[in-house]
């Protein structure tokens, strides 16, 4: 398996991935009404695709992952936010107070922020990392790293994960603020690949083993599997590609 797409729930796919297309310079592959995918490639390491799906409900203030973008040096920084703001971004106050990085919402509201220069993101690309609540940290990471390839890599949170080429964004796992809800779904959430030649059925049953679970959901008949990691958050288990 590998960590193959970012997804979004957005309520105007083109319009929010349009501009997160442009603010990260990723590649159009999908344009639809009820999608809208976009690739980021970074040199020498991961490809990942951010998919824009349409949804009816609102962004939530707290998500549980959300963006990080990646600023730089203090003028750098300013530059990014810069742009942001011009592609319909607008300046966010969630009580952050003095912090060397800036809290934006997106043109649908959703929190992300442009963080400064950190050693860790000095090989991440335009997407500096993706932050995870978790409510048991090294049980995630395990989780996350024996699905998706990913390694763990050195970061100001209690843990983080990297592509194996040891470039990319982190993907941090963060004490979560409170436990997730029952009936909440993430309005970000990762979905992983199966390899080719590698069986659907093993694939779930170590991610069972790992303390996931499957998701009892009522949206019709899907051609990949929609589970829980062990603290809840919402992944999908796509079919390898033919």
């Amino acid at each position: 398996m590998y960590l193959e797409n970012v997804v979004v729930d957005a309520q105007d796919p083109q319009l929010l991935g349009r501009f997160w297309e442009s603010l990260l310079g990723c590649r159009t592959l999908t344009d639809e009404t009820a999608n809208f995918e976009t690739r980021l490639s970074v040199p020498g390491g991961p490809t990942l695709d951010l998919c824009f799906e349409l949804v009816t409900e609102p962004p939530v203030p707290s998500p549980r992952l959300h963006l990080e973008v990646y600023g730089g040096a203090p003028d750098e920084q300013s530059q990014v936010v810069e742009r942001a703001l011009a592609l319909g971004a607008r300046h966010l106050d969630i009580g952050q107070r003095d912090v060397p990085w800036v809290v934006l919402a997106d043109p649908e509201g959703n929190p992300f922020c442009v963080m400064e220069d950190r050693p860790e993101y000095a090989v991440s690309g335009p997407l500096s990392s993706l932050p995870l609540d978790s409510a048991d940290v090294e049980r995630d990471l395990r989780f996350w790293s024996e699905l998706s390839g990913w390694v763990p890599a050195d970061s100001a949170m209690p843990g983080a994960l990297r592509h194996p080429s040891g470039r990319g964004p982190l993907l941090e796992l963060c004490p979560e603020p409170r436990p997730k809800g029952a009936d909440e779904k993430n309005r970000v959430h990762l979905d992983l690949r199966l390899e080719a030649g590698e069986d659907a059925d093993e694939a779930f049953t170590r991610l069972l083993d790992l303390g996931g679970r499957e998701f009892v959901h009522d949206w019709g008949d899907l051609p990949w599997r929609v589970c829980l990691d062990p603290s809840g958050n919402e992944v999908c288990l796509l079919p390898a590609r033919p």
